[in-house]
């Protein structure tokens, strides 16, 4: 986190389908709190606009919010030492990164709280973007250097969806897709219908769920269970030229597979914020798949995510201090 861009004051946190923050106040002993590993003012700025006190780590210790994307050991270390610290803020919607982590310290008493949710506006605009530039051939139009009017490209009103996932990015998309018409399926752990969705199927269902899509969006969290959630047997399961987005990790999906998927035209085209590796590697065959867009993770830049993480501390800061519920509450036994 940095105070470098400007915020965009157009973007607001988006609950998901199924939010832990939900419920009670979770009862947490106030003390000052650290911002770590190394400090940063526009933090700490959040933590005291909320009415928080910002202290070095010490036995006083209430509270940390981390700041870096990695360093879970150094992390562990810091609770290890302080076992006092009674709530943790990470700092991105995605907290596979601290997974280990997060199992070794379950049922430890702890509040965890990550940025899901926070991040979903700027994500789903771009996964929509992603969608429609696919389904209107842009990969292929913006290269050409001459006329070629051959009358490809498809309409996303009335398609059939399929969004994997039911978190901020989930309930933004449908919020996006609604004007389009569509036919939306959610895709989620458990079956409980997510408003908007057309139907609503848990994840053994899968499978029969992709046999109609027309564009497939991965918003899933990445877990132990989610790894390779859509592999060879799930592209297959596609109707040809089906269209695939992948906002959230890329592991979700097999790259071998999605590679195969391209090259032998079954897939319609592939639009990746993420990729596995991470970041993908120059000469990977997926960049010269020419039904393949890439963006090297940027679906939420720093302009957009800096004012929402900071809103994301000041709220639950005040939550620390016994005003409202804790936000985006991880739950340690599903890993996000």
């Amino acid at each position: 986190m940095t105070d470098g861009p400007r915020p965009n004051p157009r973007h607001r946190a988006v609950p998901g389908a199924v939010d832990a923050s939900a419920g009670a106040p979770t009862p947490v002993p106030s003390g000052p709190i650290a911002v770590l590993p190394d400090g940063d003012a526009a933090v700490e700025a959040a933590v005291r606009d909320a009415g928080g006190t910002v202290a070095a780590l010490d036995a006083s210790t209430r509270g940390i919010v981390w700041t870096a994307a990695s360093g879970a050991a150094r992390l562990g270390a810091a609770l290890d030492a302080h076992p006092d610290v009674a709530w943790v803020q990470l700092p991105w919607a995605g907290v596979d990164a601290f997974a280990p982590l997060l199992e070794r310290h379950r049922g430890d008493g702890r509040v965890w709280t990550s940025a899901k949710g926070a991040y979903a506006q700027p994500v789903a605009e771009h996964a929509l973007m992603l969608a429609l530039a696919l389904l209107r051939e842009l990969p292929r139009r913006v290269v050409a250097r001459s006329w070629q009017p051959d009358e490809r490209g498809r309409s996303l009103y009335g398609a059939e969806v399929v969004i994997v996932g039911a978190g901020g990015i989930a309930v933004e998309l449908l919020r996006l897709l609604a004007p389009f018409g569509v036919r939306a399926t959610v895709v989620r752990r458990r079956a409980e219908p997510v408003e908007g969705a057309h139907r609503t199927v848990p994840t053994s269902a899968l499978g029969e769920a992709l046999e109609h899509a027309e564009v497939v969006f991965v918003a899933a969290a990445l877990t132990g269970a989610s790894r390779g959630l859509i592999g060879a047997g799930e592209l297959s399961r596609m109707p040809r030229g089906t269209v695939l987005v992948n906002v959230a990790r890329g592991a979700l999906v097999d790259t071998d597979a999605l590679v195969d998927g391209l090259r032998s035209g079954r897939l319609g085209g592939a639009g990746l914020d993420v990729t596995d590796p991470e970041p993908l590697p120059e000469g990977h065959p997926l960049w010269s798949e020419p039904g393949c867009i890439i963006t090297p993770h940027v679906a939420d830049t720093e302009a957009m995510t800096v004012p929402l993480f900071l809103e994301r501390v000041r709220r639950n800061v005040a939550a620390l201090l016994g005003d409202g519920a804790f936000e985006g509450r991880i739950d340690l036994d599903a890993g996000y």
